[in-house]
């Protein structure tokens, strides 16, 4: 290896977090990925990282040494796409976590388009509604439904996510339907747990937010089991239309409390923001920002 791909290899060992991690995002042995790093030292006369048998961090020169390597490999992607012909066809990596439901339901045949047209590109996704670590993890980027807090991650819009109160008409016939917010929460609601919260925050028409308490009979990690619960009659749920568009469609759900929603969300494809991006990834966030856009074709169908 030369002086660049050392620098690579310093790179991910610092952002993965240790030199076993690095040697499994890498494809290397954890061996080699050590002895990349002492003659990456050796050459330099300095010590770039204090290791321990777990974990490893940077010293005051590795901590430069580190900075100043990003800048060099971000500086070198950017001259090859640049001097790249701009018909020369995709071809490389992309390694992206994706919510489950979002991503089998809608991502799956986004994403069997984009690689009929790039056969040369290679995809590994990780369906998983968790919160992802996109830089210990050695992912290139994630697709995210939320409301976004300030990180160092950069974010580029893809869609809106709007969110709609339903449930069954066997439901509503036998329990009643809620009109105000003191008559929902006497209802069993059905409650996505991965929000951390035990309450529904809720948005009337004068833009007045209320939060109820969750009087839930079933919660899950997962919006499409909600969905199927509600649609047997089991309570009332907050749900994605990307979820419950087809539902609402054939009348197995109707939506209910018009007069108070859930806040809206976006979907954004999410990326560190001291990498450079490379063009298949550019192109691969410029594909799906178009593909479903500001009106997404599950909403067509919901009447929003």
């Amino acid at each position: 290896m030369g002086q660049l791909e050392d620098m690579t290899v310093f790179i991910r060992v610092v952002e993965a977090g240790g030199i076993s991690k690095a040697a499994e995002q890498l494809g290397m042995a954890k061996s080699a990925v050590s002895r990349r790093l002492v003659e990456l030292e050796t050459r330099l006369g300095v010590k770039l990282l204090n290791r321990t048998t777990r974990t490893s961090s940077l010293t005051e020169a590795g901590e430069q040494y580190y900075e100043r390597s990003v800048r060099i490999a971000d500086d070198v992607s950017e001259l090859n796409a640049l001097t790249m012909d701009a018909n020369v066809a995709l071809a490389g990596n992309i390694n992206l976590a994706a919510p489950l439901s979002f991503g089998i339901s809608h991502l799956s045949s986004a994403i069997d388009q984009f690689v009929t047209e790039h056969p040369g590109i290679h995809i590994n996704i990780d369906f998983s509604d968790r919160k992802v670590d996109l830089v210990e993890e050695g992912l290139d980027l994630a697709f995210r439904i939320a409301r976004l807090e300030d990180s160092s991650l950069v974010a580029r819009r893809i869609c809106p996510i709007r969110v709609m109160i339903c449930a069954s008409p066997a439901y509503l016939d036998k329990h009643g339907e809620p009109k105000t917010l003191q008559e929902l929460q006497q209802h069993q609601l059905l409650h996505y747990n991965m929000t951390g919260s035990r309450h529904w925050l809720l948005v009337d028409k004068e833009g007045k937010q209320h939060k109820i308490k969750v009087n839930h009979r079933i919660e899950a990690n997962n919006g499409e089991f909600l969905k199927h619960m509600a649609i047997a009659g089991h309570g009332i749920v907050a749900t994605p239309t990307f979820i419950s568009w087809q539902a609402l469609e054939q009348r197995q759900l109707v939506p209910i409390m018009k007069d108070y929603q859930p806040l809206p969300v976006n979907a954004y494809a999410v990326y560190p923001g001291n990498r450079y991006l490379s063009q298949r990834l550019r192109k691969f966030i410029d594909f799906l920002a178009e593909r479903f856009g500001d009106n997404p074709y599950w909403d067509n169908h919901v009447g929003l």
